[in-house]
């Protein structure tokens, strides 16, 4: 069943729509432009080609921050361009020599996994982006820092029989299995927010999505974990290993009914969805493929008791099939290896790999090129990840803003960036799922549709008080004042402070989340009631942002509601 569209059902979510339009519409008329004009429509500011829409404007006047600001528009809401990238190739010999600018590395970061606090940030800015890519490749981890939930070496819940059980016996197993999803959920989160390698948790999500299992079907928390381990293991080797060993998982087998397919009796859904979701695209096999593969594929079962892979030749059907105009006596890898030899697999894999880390719309032609190189190395999924990066696409500006952060990135991305403290991981899962996002129960085989999917009226404004609810976790801001300020956070001479209220004591601990506000503002020379300049605005704008605001921000309030109206701001959801 096809995920239902969600229309934008607010301002802010049309604001989403409207610059993917925008944005589209401008590439499509770059490629009909002079160059003299592609020379002189380069120099105006980025922000130039985001006009606002006035209906956003109205909305964020309205809300209670704007009180605060009411008045005076932002001076300086329209940034210059940020990236020393250009829009053509020709210009330069190789761009991949190009040397990397805070804003072009923080950019990178993002895009291949959370936004980077300074010291993650600072190894990266000088490097060419060639350098950079390779030691974001080579830095990237096979397996989780974050130790292993305490039952995953337990034997699996449901491998005796449950229908000798009582109905007291049934009910505890069900919630023993409900808290061990919620851990597990709790442990992958905390794997995010916590990794070192934020490419590896990115890529582990990426398959997760690719090559659906869920939970709501599965119902096995250790089959669930030990495919996460596998996804991490191999989410950057190579992919024609990863489809072997995913497709013949027991989570992947038990969510695809692949376990009880037999001969004469062969159930298709896992020949399907393999062709169409996995390797080879709509439209590039036919209902006959189908079935044939599906007979190939019996024979792939469980050992219920481990819940282990095991192969039984006696339900193997091992008459001769046809599939894709190839005809043999094939099992089930023969198959798989059948659709790798196709070059539509890897085409239909860079495309996805394109749509989660370059834009919404790939490019035809660089796809090829990605997708040539993907094929060429024998899937090696470094190469093709490689390639993509060093796409000129990749490094346009315009592409910059262009994609929506998932639930996971928004909560795992404000967790890292500003080093939110938590008493429990499992509050971070829960906040994920809340955004739309539960981890390990995507809605159906196609996984999250993502995109501007992520958006509607209930998920902004949930992602919206998440920024609330970490801005009254922090102890000092809005109650500041001399007493409350050590003096490596007073203010910088010169720097203009906004009217002291009575101090109201903080709370460490907002329902478990602490922010120390004042130690993330120490590299701007700002305290939480310190108004900031132009440049110190400027300055936090480019370490929150994609792009220029889209709602206005005005000078005159403190670097606490100013921090807090950039965190609210659309843009915030973009990367």
């Amino acid at each position: 069943m096809k995920p239902k569209p969600i229309p934008p059902a607010s301002a802010d979510a049309g604001f989403f729509c409207a610059r993917r339009l925008r944005i589209e519409a401008t590439k499509a008329g770059a490629a009909t432009t002079a160059p003299a004009d592609r020379l002189k429509r380069k120099t105006k500011p980025l922000a130039y080609r985001r006009l606002i829409p006035g209906l956003l404007a109205a909305m964020w006047l309205a809300s209670p921050l704007a009180a605060q600001a009411a008045g005076t528009k932002h001076a300086s809401a329209v940034h210059p361009a940020r990236s020393t990238s250009s829009r053509g190739g020709s210009a330069a010999a190789d761009s991949s020599t190009r040397p990397l600018t805070a804003d072009d590395a923080r950019y990178l970061l993002t895009r291949t996994g959370y936004s980077p606090d300074a010291r993650e940030l600072a190894p990266f800015v000088g490097l060419t982006r060639a350098q950079a890519v390779d030691r974001l490749l080579d830095e990237a981890r096979r397996t989780a820092v974050t130790p292993p939930p305490a039952w995953a070496a337990d034997p699996p819940l449901y491998g005796v029989p449950v229908k000798n059980m009582t109905d007291d016996q049934r009910r505890e197993l069900n919630q023993r299995r409900d808290r061990m999803a919620a851990s597990l959920a709790a442990w992958w989160a905390q794997e995010m927010a916590s990794t070192p390698s934020p490419l590896t948790e990115r890529m582990t999500m990426f398959w997760h999505n690719h090559f659906v299992s869920s939970d709501d079907k599965v119902r096995e928390p250790v089959v669930l974990y030990r495919q996460n381990v596998l996804l991490r293991a191999n989410a950057l080797g190579n992919f024609g290993v990863l489809l072997h060993e995913v497709s013949k998982d027991p989570a992947m087998l038990i969510y695809l009914d692949g376990a009880g397919s037999r001969k004469g009796r062969p159930n298709e859904n896992f020949a399907r969805e393999v062709m169409e979701l996995f390797t080879l695209g709509e439209g590039h096999y036919t209902e006959q493929d189908v079935r044939e593969a599906a007979r190939a594929y019996t024979g792939w079962s469980i050992d219920r008791p481990t819940m282990s892979y095991v192969w039984r030749a006696n339900v193997h059907d091992t008459g001769t099939k046809t599939v894709l105009s190839q005809t043999g006596d094939f099992d089930g890898d023969q198959v798989l290896d059948i659709l790798l030899a196709r070059p539509e697999t890897a085409t239909f894999v860079t495309g996805k790999l394109w749509r989660e880390f370059v834009s919404p719309t790939p490019d035809p032609s660089q796809v090829q090129r990605v997708a040539g190189a993907f094929r060429e190395s024998g899937y090696d999924i470094r190469v093709a990840l490689r390639a993509l990066l060093l796409t000129p696409a990749f490094w346009d500006a315009r592409t910059r803003g262009t994609l929506v952060k998932s639930p996971s990135e928004f909560v795992t991305d404000t967790v890292r960036e500003f080093d939110i403290g938590y008493d429990d991981p499992q509050m971070l899962a829960q906040q994920m799922r809340v955004l739309g996002q539960d981890l390990f129960r995507p809605p159906n085989v196609k996984g999250w549709p993502g995109g501007d999917a992520w958006i509607d009226s209930t998920t902004l404004l949930a992602r919206k008080q998440l920024v609330e609810r970490m801005f009254r976790a922090t102890e000092n801001a809005n109650a500041g004042g001399p007493a409350m300020m050590s003096p490596q956070f007073s203010a910088r001479p010169g720097v203009q402070r906004t009217a002291l209220r009575p101090a109201v004591a903080m709370p460490r601990t907002v329902a478990g989340v602490r922010f120390d506000l004042s130690r993330w503002l120490q590299p701007y020379a700002l305290g939480p009631v310190d108004v900031p300049d132009e440049a110190s605005r400027d300055a936090l704008q480019r370490a929150v942002l994609p792009f220029a605001p889209a709602a206005p921000q005005t000078p005159g309030v403190n670097s606490a509601a100013y921090l807090q109206a950039l965190l609210m701001d659309p843009a915030y959801q973009l990367k």
